[in-house]
């Protein structure tokens, strides 16, 4: 091939490169700039009424006591509620937008830090665009889209901790490479106090990130050679140090002693019988996550990173460099790492979320019985890593692609072809959230609109002097909704509705 056919091959890949980015930003950004949007079309119902009332009248460190001592331990995750409860609905209405603005950023900066590893410049466009679209199947590709990004006690104990937890990977790098000791003693305890918050805020994305840090002290060990320092180690020791620590505070406080008496007598989760059904669960949930080809596009979004970091520069003529490039300086020796710790390292995201999602589902079989396992919001916990993983997996295939095909004299036009191929993927993967988006839309704003019409009209009896009022109630994501019971006095979602309002109690219209 002439050097100005290949020339002009290069350009026409590097012209691709914004038109991909642009189009999988725009699609991913309108699913979930809709998901933010119908943030403000949110209204209580199940556990946001009782968390309400208890932030409104007890104020952060009183529903932080509260949980302590009469509910489920969770004092982080009681701790935040009152912050995103602390001024009624507001907390809630931006609570998706922050959680996918925190998301976002996180993972367009550990982007960057894989681009940079590869040895390449990283293309925030494209990552910006990846980021977004891994983020929409984990929002809306489940049986319980409301659930996971709208609805805040689930997003407060299952979807902020993945988010705490791609920031606290950002701060494990930066910790690990720091100079000065000082400052890297401060990296040291702020991931034995996030690992203790995370130990109290969710317990199944404590079992997740605790198998992955674990496994990655383990392979970090300096005779194994991944590392060349104790500092990757002793950041992972002290995370799960946290983690112990935490979730042995939440085990052993009145509120989950109290919540452990209320469950029926069974077997041991570790019996044979459990162990069985916690199986069989666990292939249930399977089913139904591989059902869902959407989580399919971050593999393919990876491949796209993986080429796109090729187009340009690496497409020339080995040994020939473009002019007005300057010639890399060459990096310093490295010693060399057995290969079959490359493959464990490569190999470990398999392990982490095959074992971290039957725990989840062990750990909801303990507390749900068996239908524990269709408490769909939990998944979020493994599912965000899972995600992540088949992006990466996606990247170093890309990359891989991307040197074989640089041996080849049509390289530039073959990565332009794969890069038009995995974006379209990616968009097709999106294309199937669609529908679930739009029931969703339908969903929150019509319950919007008649809960407003009734909370009016409650709040006007109420200020008449009322003391017994009529509730309708209004189902929504598959959540609790007041009279789920006909003894009244087992009914926690009426009596918190009651409090909200401050009246003695109310009766289904």
């Amino acid at each position: 091939m002439s050097t100005a056919s290949t020339e002009g091959n290069r350009r026409f890949g590097r012209r691709l490169l914004p038109v991909a980015g642009g189009c999988l930003a725009a699609a991913a950004g309108a699913l979930i700039a809709v998901g933010c949007f119908l943030g403000l079309y949110v209204r209580p119902t199940s556990d946001d009424w009782c968390a309400a009332w208890k932030s409104r009248d007890l104020g952060v460190l009183g529903i932080t006591h509260d949980f302590y001592t009469t509910q489920n331990g969770r004092i982080t995750n009681a701790f935040l509620s009152g912050i995103v409860y602390g001024d009624g609905l507001t907390g809630v209405k931006i609570l998706p937008t922050v959680i996918v603005v925190a998301l976002t950023a996180g993972l367009v900066l550990l982007g960057i830090q894989l681009f940079r590893q590869l040895g390449h410049p990283p293309r925030v466009l494209l990552l910006i665009a990846g980021s977004l679209a891994v983020q929409a199947p984990v929002y809306f590709g489940g049986t319980r889209t409301y659930q996971v990004l709208l609805w805040a006690p689930a997003t407060i104990s299952h979807t902020l901790p993945s988010v705490i937890g791609v920031w606290a990977l950002l701060l494990a790098v930066w910790t690990v490479r720091q100079p000065r000791a000082g400052i890297r003693a401060g990296g040291f305890a702020a991931a034995f106090l996030i690992g203790f918050a995370i130990g109290t805020l969710s317990e199944s994305f404590a079992l997740v990130s605790g198998l992955l840090a674990g496994a990655l002290a383990l392979l970090t060990l300096p005779p194994f050679k991944l590392a060349r320092t104790w500092h990757p180690f002793t950041w992972c020791l002290l995370w799960c140090a946290g983690l112990v620590c935490g979730l042995t505070v939440l085990y052993t406080s009145p509120g989950a002693r109290w919540r452990r008496a209320q469950q029926p007598a069974r077997e041991s989760v570790l019996s044979a019988g459990e162990l069985r059904g916690t199986y069989e669960d666990w292939l249930h949930m399977w089913d139904s996550v591989t059902g869902q080809w959407a989580y399919l596009g971050a593999a393919a979004l990876g491949v796209l990173l993986g080429l796109a970091a090729g187009i340009g520069a690496s497409t020339s003529a080995p040994g020939k460099r473009e002019p007005g490039r300057a010639v890399p300086r060459r990096s310093a020796p490295q010693r060399s790492v057995p290969r079959g710790m490359l493959v464990a390292l490569l190999l470990l995201p398999v392990p982490v979320v095959v074992l971290g999602s039957f725990a989840v589902v062990l750990g909801l079989r303990s507390g749900y019985g068996p239908t524990g396992w269709t408490y769909a919001r939990t998944w979020t916990n493994y599912l965000v890593p899972m995600e992540l993983a088949l992006c990466v997996y996606g990247v170093l295939l890309g990359a891989w692609a991307r040197r074989f095909l640089a041996r080849r004299g049509s390289a530039a036009v073959a990565m332009a072809a794969g890069v038009a191929v995995a974006t379209g993927l990616a968009l097709a993967s999106l294309a199937v959230l669609v529908p679930n988006v739009k029931q969703l839309t339908t969903a929150t704003v019509t319950r919007a609109v008649a809960w407003d019409a009734q909370n009016s009209r409650i709040r006007t009896e109420a200020a008449a002097g009322a003391t017994d009022l009529g509730y309708r109630p209004m189902y929504i994501g598959s959540l609790a909704e007041p009279f789920y019971t006909s003894d009244y006095t087992r009914d926690w979602v009426a009596a918190c509705i009651s409090d909200w309002y401050g009246i003695d109690r109310i009766h289904r219209l």
